[in-house]
């Protein structure tokens, strides 16, 4: 029994300090066999080149490389990876029914600054015998990524933490602008930008195209880091996603940017504001 203590003690400490949650360092989606995580991880590789799948495409994708499922599966996992298909359809994101819905702030707004429009989104990180959720937050002026947190389930408390850790670093943005997710439309995470005199923005109706810089990130991520390693562990993610992020913001030229590194951009503009 002490050996067993001293061993939580131990996994909670080390977890501390990873800034992860316990759970994530080891582990194992229930329920779901090699196969099925075999076909999210193609799922996950076809939705990041080719975000316009929808649940029939990705089934007969999927067919095609010679797997045999149906369309409720497929619709199974995506749901499960909270992917969706990006094109304009009536109800694009559709919000938990018990949350505020927030109108969109950004329409023929000029962003010409660091820290006037932060903007955040969830995405799958496939690994080699389990999946992760990442969360980030990003200046959308600098593309400069200010927070990010991995998690094991589609939450709001892992959005929260990133949320606060980014306003503590960076100060705080005039307006935030999500897509209606539950997690993003939860109280825990609307009422910390509130509290801060944050405006809060929600994408709407046919607003997908606001979602690209980040999807961006995303697709560079995952074909230069997530595809490349295969991480074993979340202590694994964490480390191999972190150094990304390090060079993604320190080091890697963005055209959008005048090849210039987000970071050196996001300094500039401050100077800049200042």
């Amino acid at each position: 029994m002490v050996d067993s203590s001293h061993a939580q003690l131990s996994m909670v400490r080390q977890c501390a300090l990873l800034k992860i949650a316990r759970s994530g360092l080891y582990y194992v989606p229930k329920g779901e066999s090699a196969l099925t995580l075999a076909l999210m991880q193609e799922i996950d590789r076809a939705f990041t080149e080719w975000p316009f799948l929808g649940v029939r495409q990705m089934r007969d994708y999927l067919v095609l490389l010679g797997y045999g499922v149906g369309r409720k599966r497929v619709r199974r996992l995506m749901r499960l990876m909270g992917l969706m298909a990006v094109y304009q359809k009536p109800k694009n994101s559709i919000p938990h029914p018990e949350h505020t819905r927030y109108p969109y702030l950004l329409r023929r707004l000029s962003i010409t600054r660091p820290n006037q429009v932060w903007c955040a989104d969830i995405t799958y990180i496939p690994m080699r015998k389990r999946f992760l959720y990442l969360v980030a937050v990003m200046d959308w002026h600098s593309k400069k990524v200010l927070s990010w947190k991995l998690s094991n389930t589609m939450d709001a408390d892992f959005c929260v933490a990133a949320l606060e850790e980014a306003l503590a670093k960076h100060g705080k943005p005039d307006i935030f602008n999500t897509d209606q997710g539950s997690q993003f439309t939860s109280f825990a995470f609307t009422n910390v930008l509130q509290e801060n005199g944050i405006r809060i923005s929600m994408d709407g109706r046919g607003r997908w195209l606001d979602n690209v810089f980040i999807e961006r990130l995303w697709r560079s991520l995952k074909y230069e880091c997530v595809y490349l390693h295969a991480f074993e562990t979340g202590s694994e993610a964490r480390a191999g996603i972190g150094r990304w992020i390090d060079f993604y913001n320190r080091l890697r030229p963005h055209s959008r940017l005048g090849g210039l590194p987000p970071d050196t951009y996001y300094e500039q503009g401050l100077v800049k504001a200042a």
